[in-house]
């Protein structure tokens, strides 16, 4: 392919601003149907991912694109490029949500996807190998399922990066039916997910750009619409910890005699939170967060000195020592304020992600698409998990496209503006027109095949 042959800018800006309707149609669709009184809920192999999954399914059928599922239940929606032996490009996201969550965390980049396929169809652009749209099952799976899982099960069940048992230890958690059990019941084959060979590998994806709404203020604060995100910050996570210490009336006992989980447990959060701070100051990158901390109700009362606390402990940074290096001073705090308070700290087992850098070639076409578009951008770390990340992982090269977004993510208050969308749709229908073409000086692009 050559540049002669690529739409201008003009010309892809007109036939993005005439595929945007279908995907703000979408949008209210998945609104009305997956609406929950409050947010939205999207169940991961449930009733309200499949709804969006044959919402766009059939919108991709009408636009005369090819359209499967994979053994996992992972959608692909394909434009056919001229030598179809060649690995092609996907992009995408996923459509469920986390419970009683926003419309746009996930969707918004499989509704990119497609949107940007379309402008390019409108245009008779023929691509030189596939360019696929791709909605992934089951991004959100820590928010449905328990027991023993890796996350982002839909992407990793179609890379091959699935666990052993994990089919069968990954438990949902309004059900108590596995994830084998799941997407059986939904019409897919966790037979074929166990016997292999990946269903998506290097053979097959030349690479993976990922468009997701940001889940923070930065670009809201820098009063940009896009972000090109330079790296996703891996995660360390304590998904069971607990304090357990001896319950004893409140009024009874006095201080130098009780082993209170609930004043041993604030110490220790109180020095992981000064000891953020000190990792900070020398200059690293860490968030460190305590999402669940609670007492027993069925045993915790007014006049009770609680006996039991358990917590979470979630640490991410783009440099995996730095997790490593804030468990063990977890731990060391954990053994000190146990032995001075009389209590027992069983911390458990730490789940790491390790981080993922994006592509530097495909980065570098994203600027240079920006500057050709005439879009305001900046590059920026990401902080949240991506299925971006699971492709790295198998020798794919990702890259992930942020839009501005005002109303944070997992909450009912998203307000990504269909404006800004727009802007990433553009972006993103460019990267797609122009991706086989020589890569700008320097870039760093893997080769296919």
């Amino acid at each position: 392919m050559t540049a002669a042959n690529t739409p201008s800018p003009a010309a892809l800006s007109r036939a993005v601003a005439e595929s945007l309707p279908l995907a703000e149609r979408l949008f209210a669709e998945l609104q009305a149907r997956t609406g929950d009184g409050v947010g939205l809920t999207r169940d991961a192999y449930g009733k309200g991912e499949q709804i969006a999954h044959d919402l766009v399914a059939e919108a991709a059928r009408s636009l005369g694109l090819e359209v499967r599922a994979d053994a996992a239940g992972n959608l692909t929606m394909t434009l056919a490029g001229r030598d179809r032996a060649r690995p092609g490009w996907f992009s995408g996201s996923h459509l469920d949500t986390v419970p009683r969550g926003g419309n746009y965390d996930g969707a918004a980049g499989a509704l990119a996807a497609l949107a940007a396929l379309t402008a390019l169809k409108r245009l008779g652009h023929r691509p030189a190998a596939d360019l696929t749209a791709i909605a992934i099952r089951c991004e959100e799976a820590g928010s449905w399922f328990g027991g023993r899982h890796g996350g982002h099960l839909g992407s990793r069940a179609a890379l091959g990066l699935l666990w052993p048992g994990e089919l069968d230890s990954a438990v949902r958690l309004d059900t108590g039916k596995s994830l084998a059990w799941h997407m059986e019941a939904a019409g897919f084959d966790p037979a074929r997910v166990r016997s292999g060979p990946p269903l998506l590998g290097p053979e097959r994806v030349r690479g993976f750009v990922e468009l997701h709404i940001e889940q923070g203020p930065v670009l809201e604060a820098a009063g940009l619409p896009l972000g090109i995100v330079t790296s996703i910050r891996g995660s360390l996570r304590a998904r069971s910890a607990r304090c357990l210490g001896a319950y004893t009336h409140s009024g009874a006992v006095p201080k130098e005699l009780r082993h209170d989980a609930v004043l041993a447990t604030v110490e220790l959060l109180g020095e992981l939170d000064r000891a953020w701070d000190g990792v900070l100051a020398r200059g690293q990158d860490l968030v460190f967060t305590v999402g669940k901390l609670f007492t027993d109700p069925e045993m915790h009362g007014l006049s009770k000195v609680p006996g039991e606390v358990r917590f979470t402990l979630d640490i991410r940074s783009q440099e995996t020592a730095t997790m490593r290096a804030m468990e063990a001073e977890a731990q060391r705090l954990a053994a000190g304020i146990g032995a001075r308070r009389g209590v027992r700290f069983e911390l458990g087992p730490f789940a790491l992600s390790e981080p993922a850098a994006m592509d530097r070639g495909i980065r570098e076409r994203l600027a240079e698409g920006c500057r050709a578009l005439a879009i305001p951008h900046q590059e920026m770390p990401c902080g949240a998990g991506h299925d971006a990340a699971d492709f790295t992982r198998v020798g794919i090269p990702a890259a992930m496209i942020f839009v501005r977004n005002q109303g944070g993510s997992h909450n009912p208050g998203e307000r990504m503006e269909i404006a800004d969308f727009g802007e990433g749709v553009r972006l993103l229908a460019w990267f797609l027109a122009t991706a086989d073409l020589p890569p700008p000086a320097g870039a760093g692009f893997a080769k296919a095949g």
